[in-house]
């Protein structure tokens, strides 16, 4: 029996992904080896990388003049690749709503000094709501302004995006891409580790407006300069890319294009967080501290406000096969991941769990 598996990432991939991948694992496409063997530079592993890619531009509606890339390196390398790449007169705004938020404005001055500012932050109620966004006052002259568009760590996410001006909006997108519908064009730059929604950790996908890729910073290493990527019939083949998270990430696509798309999948993101959010707000034992308009529909945090009651929550949670329910060291708890992947039978059966932990924890 497969267990319900909340974790922040990596995280549950969907079974009839897994089973096919399965099915294939000894003999990719009659070549007799397994698509971990075979040279990246074959004609049916690059066809992978590119059928990743026309599926990823059909179901976001990728612009013709935007680059897609698939990197090795995870968000966190994109932290200093968005500076090396963008940050060409030493200025960049960021808006600070989160851990992993927090580490990206810290990478930015790490090349931009005074230069990279943060212009709005959530930190004074511990990332628990996300700052106005029409009431941040940007530079501009900065080279970019750089958000997280969902906190994974606290359980919050932009509703609204801010309107940026000809500054280039950069997103990273990990935890919700693919999740809800975005306009692409709003963007300069959208980055995304796999391992949340797409594929098991290894690859990490950039969408970059080709005219912001140019000339990087001199400092930048090769293997960071997005136009090294993107180079003419590469198909971010420079290297030997991460060729099994890439084979998962397209039949992860595939799945998503039979179910509809990211609009339906939307929808079915939204019942399930909003079933276990009114559970929580029902509760007479759990809740959940983000201000409700800014509330994540991928990550969910709870409490009990006991941490031997907490424990003892995960602990029995662990025995009943839903699994890595533990909340982030920095703010304790459970938190619920219930990804594009997670169905809505394992959102279910966490609510009869709480609601039987409740009745016999009063």
């Amino acid at each position: 029996m497969r267990a319900y598996n909340f974790a922040a990432g990596p995280s549950t991939l969907p079974l009839e992904v897994l089973e096919e991948a399965q099915k294939e694992l000894l003999d990719f496409q009659g070549t007799g080896m397994s698509v971990t063997e075979i040279s990246h530079r074959n004609k049916k592993f690059m066809a992978v990388v590119e059928e990743a890619e026309a599926s990823l531009r059909s179901l976001m509606n990728i612009p013709d003049d935007y680059a897609v890339l698939f990197v090795q390196g995870g968000a966190s390398q994109q932290f200093a690749a968005v500076p090396l790449n963008l940050m060409h007169h030493g200025k960049a705004d960021y808006i600070v709503t989160g851990n992993f938020a927090k580490k990206a404005y810290e990478e930015g001055v790490i090349y931009g000094g005074d230069g990279a500012k943060c212009v709005a932050s959530s930190a004074d109620k511990n990332y628990t709501y996300i700052p106005d966004v029409d009431k941040i006052a940007f530079n501009a002259d900065a080279d970019y302004v750089h958000l997280t568009s969902n906190n994974t760590i606290f359980g919050t996410r932009f509703v609204r995006f801010p309107e940026t001006g000809n500054v280039p909006l950069v997103a990273d997108m990990s935890s919700d891409i693919l999740s809800r519908e975005v306009d692409v064009s709003r963007f300069g730059v959208i980055y995304a580790g796999a391992q949340k929604n797409v594929a098991p950790a290894g690859v990490t996908i950039v969408i970059a407006k080709r005219s912001l890729i140019r000339d990087p910073l001199k400092i930048c290493p090769t293997m960071l300069k997005w136009k090294t990527q993107d180079k003419e019939g590469a198909h971010s083949l420079y290297n030997t890319p991460p060729c099994f998270s890439i084979y998962i990430a397209n039949l992860v696509l595939r799945r998503l294009i039979r179910l509809g798309g990211i609009k339906e999948m939307e929808k079915v993101n939204e019942y399930k967080a909003g079933l276990l959010y009114d559970f929580i707000d029902n509760s007479s034992l759990f809740r959940n501290y983000v201000e409700k308009k800014y509330r994540s529909i991928m990550n969910v945090p709870f409490v009990t406000g006991s941490e031997e009651l907490d424990a003892k929550f995960v602990k029995e949670a662990t025995a009943a096969g839903l699994v890595s329910l533990k909340g982030h060291r920095l703010v304790g708890g459970m938190r619920a991941s219930i990804y594009n992947a997670m169905p809505v039978e394992g959102v279910k059966a966490l609510i009869e769990f709480m609601k039987k932990f409740e009745t016999e924890n009063k």
